[in-house]
């Protein structure tokens, strides 16, 4: 008999964020596979540990997944994921995918999900609370209302064009936005537009950024700029 995978969203960082649905099927599981080279250091196992302290007494499964933008680099690591992965569900193991915040949104599971689906085994997933959410309640502001529109845009990719893009109507969540802050930053400034931003929304090392001229020109990965209209 064949395992199943599930995809489990834990949310951005505050451990409290996690689903109960979450927590159950991890405490369900058999093998709970984590990004990183080190399950240890990853962050989605800090945030599941700080509500299921058991986690260690699970079969822990590393998943590399380097930060590059290199075809070749990022197919070669997601076949190697879902091989790994599908030799536990081969075995007829239950295996959870921890991944930050919501796993439909820019997620590297999904490179996984689907090469384990091609590969004929169930495979599920389950929503988590997003990151662009969990920042607008940390500053206790909406993110759309009325007719407005929200756009969630990944900053890194088209830094070189958020003059253009700062120009759609509505509300602009701007993701992964850290190794071009500064270039995001100035277009953000030129603008006129409100901003506001987290870094490390639900963590220890959280800081909050009220307005455009607070956001430093360096910052971790784990930033979110929310953009409005004046």
């Amino acid at each position: 008999m064949k395992g199943k995978l599930f995809g489990l969203g834990v949310g951005p960082g505050d451990p409290e964020l996690l689903t109960i649905k979450a927590l159950r099927l991890i405490q369900e599981s058999d093998v709970i596979a984590v990004p990183g080279n080190k399950p240890e250091d990853s962050v989605a196992y800090e945030i599941v540990k700080g509500v299921y302290p058991e986690l260690d007494g699970k079969r822990l499964l590393p998943i590399a997944m380097p930060m590059t933008k290199d075809p070749a680099v990022l197919k070669e690591n997601h076949k190697k994921a879902a091989d790994d992965i599908e030799a536990c569900l081969k075995e007829g193991l239950q295996v959870a995918f921890l991944t930050l915040g919501d796993p439909t949104v820019y997620s590297t599971y999904l490179y996984v999900h689907k090469r384990i689906c091609e590969r004929g085994y169930e495979a599920e997933i389950v929503s988590g609370i997003t990151s662009f959410c969990a920042v607008a309640a940390r500053l206790n502001m909406g993110l759309v209302e009325m007719a407005e529109p929200l756009h969630v845009i990944p900053a890194t990719y088209q830094a070189d064009e958020m003059d253009e893009v700062l120009k759609l109507p509505g509300t602009k969540v701007l993701m992964k936005s850290g190794r071009k802050l500064e270039s995001v930053r100035e277009s953000i400034l030129r603008s006129g537009q409100k901003a506001v931003m987290v870094e490390n929304c639900g963590m220890p090392s959280e800081k909050v950024y009220k307005c455009a001229e607070e956001i430093p020109k360096q910052a971790g990965y784990y930033s979110l700029i929310i953009v409005k209209e004046p």
